[in-house]
């Protein structure tokens, strides 16, 4: 019974926890959009700071078909901004996402964009390699690194653009939902994003005032990126969103949660991209955050609760665990309702799962060092920072175990 209520214990306050989540959540929402908040009896230089539209270049770096690359990449095309230029960036004309650049190009040829393709190799992460070039051409002091994967509607860029109008604002994110889920993995991925990762966001917005950074959506700089060491600062960096924004936090310049939610459009993911992507994101967790990681077990209630179950069949460890389960899924419903998710009720019948899948993962980084990310392998060490995997020697045997009992354990 001791484990029982020690699990007991630890549910409750994960429980609490994700409804301080929610609140934050619901209170970001409840925000006014933008980020200058003109009042009734405001001056005009006060009307003229939340006008604020100077030009922006958006880079956007492209590899292979993303779901839904098409229209996400069009929805770039009809922002309600008045001067912005948008740059595709590719390390290879035989992407297949450069034809989809093209046809983007040519069919709205008024706009002012551009397509670079240049082969760059510069540092370990590919993200980093493919913004370089398109960093290097672009034309404004204001750059917007947007994902490929990300789709959003006219007003997107001007509620941004709103919040720099402060000169002590440094970087601007977003919020992000998971839209569009077709297959199961997709689905788990939405669920995820949609409960974990907005949850803890805004959660550490709110509450803890942490920059939080989503590398989907950053607005910035480029002086003050310039400041941090520019783009090749972070080329070695899996979390390079992360570590831009601690940077400019530890600078001294405010790192904004824009409440303008972006769509990230998941549609056809495998259960085993859903597996290797948080696998990867809980080993760059554990290397940044260090012992904060273990916060994040006791932020799983559904898993905490299922262990004196799985440790002992009783019908009060089942009750318990059906029950914490039942609160989630209730939680998880009322974050997709507030944030329009269009989810299919249904889905969230698999949150439990998702949690229990999540609570597994959890142990793995404490096993293993190295990560897969598109096709290569790293050995991940402190603030994320990537280093090659040896294939040879003593050390490659080391990693081939590790990564053989990850396996295990991820599956």
């Amino acid at each position: 019974m001791e484990l029982f209520w020690f699990c007991a214990v630890l549910s409750v306050i994960g429980l609490i926890c994700y409804g301080l989540q929610i609140w934050s959540v619901r209170s970001t929402l409840g925000m006014k959009k933008g980020c200058s908040i003109v009042k009734d009896n405001a001056c005009p230089a006060d009307i003229a700071l939340q006008k604020f539209t100077p030009p922006v270049s958006i880079l956007k770096p492209l590899k292979g078909l993303d779901d839904n690359l098409f229209d996400n990449l069009e929805s770039f095309c009809h922002l309600d901004y008045p001067e912005y230029e948008i740059i595709y960036s590719l390390q290879d004309y035989n992407d297949p996402a450069y034809k989809i650049a093209k046809k983007i190009k040519d069919k709205y040829h008024e706009k002012d964009i551009s397509i670079i393709v240049e082969r760059c190799n510069e540092g370990l992460n590919p993200k980093i390699n493919n913004l370089i070039p398109a960093y290097r051409v672009s034309k404004y002091q204001y750059i917007l690194i947007s994902d490929s994967n990300v789709q959003v509607d006219k007003d997107y860029l001007a509620d941004v653009a709103s919040c720099m109008s402060d000169p002590d604002v440094g970087l601007v994110s977003n919020l992000i939902r998971g839209m569009s889920g077709r297959t199961f993995g997709s689905v788990l991925e939405n669920l995820h994003l949609n409960s974990f990762i907005i949850g803890s966001v805004c959660f550490l917005d709110k509450f803890l005032k942490m920059p939080c950074v989503i590398g989907k959506s950053m607005l910035m700089k480029k002086s003050d990126l310039k400041a941090l060491g520019g783009l090749t600062a972070v080329k070695d960096v899996l979390a390079e969103d992360y570590i831009i924004g601690r940077g400019m936090h530890e600078m001294g310049k405010k790192v904004v949660l824009s409440n303008h939610v972006i769509d990230n459009v998941n549609e056809y993911w495998g259960f085993g991209r859903f597996i290797n992507r948080h696998t990867r994101w809980a080993k760059m967790r554990l290397k940044i955050g260090g012992i904060k990681y273990f916060s994040e077990l006791v932020g799983n209630p559904v898993f905490i609760s299922a262990v004196p179950f799985v440790y002992e069949q009783t019908q009060i460890n089942l009750i318990f665990a059906m029950l914490v389960s039942v609160f989630k899924v209730l939680g998880d419903i009322l974050l997709g309702k507030k944030l329009h998710t269009k989810m299919n009720s249904f889905c969230y019948l698999f949150s439990p799962l998702r949690d229990m899948l999540i609570g597994i993962i959890w142990f793995v980084p404490l096993i293993s060092q190295t990560v897969i990310w598109r096709g290569n392998k790293y050995v991940i060490r402190k603030d994320s920072r990537l280093f090659p995997c040896p294939e040879t020697g003593i050390w490659s045997i080391k990693y081939r175990f590790t990564d053989s009992i990850r396996a295990l354990l991820a599956w």
